[in-house]
């Protein structure tokens, strides 16, 4: 992903609906203001790849913007979480989700060196959780959590994939 595809990811919280939003597990009193955000990843772009603490992939399909996946709790060389997104909204639900995830996965492991992947969505948002089925992805277990800063505690499901 391009520094300035980021702002797709900021404008795809932002630009949600309530029910997308809760279905994430997002509460939207803690999405960081714009220029908070977008400096956090001004940070993340001016550190080497071995450094950062989140690693972002643009999906694309014929040139057009259609999703994102963003890895989290980054240990180059051991393991790392991963999110995914599909911004269209008429794509949702049609099968680009697992292909952008697969193209993903091997983009995480072979850019991060990593040995485990790691994804928790919402446990009852079932696309996510059908689409990592489909792209390989072992299932672990149900636990509650917050996933993330902008997230509040919630029932999630813990996925992995792993290289050997």
């Amino acid at each position: 992903m391009t520094f300035d595809e980021t702002d797709r990811i900021i404008a795809y919280f932002y630009d949600a609906t309530p029910e997308e939003l809760e279905l994430q597990g997002v509460d939207p009193s803690r999405l960081p203001p714009v220029s908070q955000w977008r400096r956090f990843y001004e940070l993340i772009y001016e550190q080497p790849v071995e450094r950062q603490s989140h690693f972002m992939v643009s999906w694309l399909d014929g040139g057009r913007f259609v999703g994102f996946s963003v890895a989290d709790n980054i240990r180059f060389s051991e393991q790392a979480n991963m999110h995914l997104h599909i911004v269209e909204r008429e794509l949702r639900k049609g099968g680009i989700g697992t292909a952008c995830v697969k193209q993903s996965v091997e983009i995480y492991f072979q850019t991060l060196k990593l040995k485990w992947l790691f994804c928790e969505p919402h446990a009852f948002n079932i696309a996510p959780n059908r689409t990592l089925q489909k792209a390989g992805f072992k299932y672990l277990k149900t636990h509650m959590t917050v996933p993330g800063p902008i997230n509040f505690h919630q029932p999630v499901n813990r996925w992995m994939i792993e290289r050997g």
